[in-house]
């Protein structure tokens, strides 16, 4: 796997960066390395980082999501 160094990065958005980071629950590189994936790969989006993602944003926001399982499966039994 190959390196890849930026430098000069202005501070403004470093620290914009390393906000979306701490958000996510990553570290800067790792950030990093699934913008520049998402980048090189447009429409290759890991399903399971996606959902990884939405459950930490919903975790984060404080409120309690039920399991809808039984009832999509009630629905499709109707």
């Amino acid at each position: 796997m190959g390196d890849v160094l930026i430098r000069n990065v202005p501070e403004r958005t470093l620290k914009a960066l390393k906000r979306m980071a701490a958000r996510s629950g990553r570290s800067l590189q790792q950030e990093l390395l699934l913008a520049l994936q998402r980048l090189g790969l447009p429409g290759e989006i890991d399903p399971v980082e996606l959902a990884e993602q939405i459950r930490r944003r919903l975790a984060r926001s404080g409120k309690e999501f039920s399991d809808s399982t039984s009832a999509i499966r009630a629905d499709r039994r109707r």
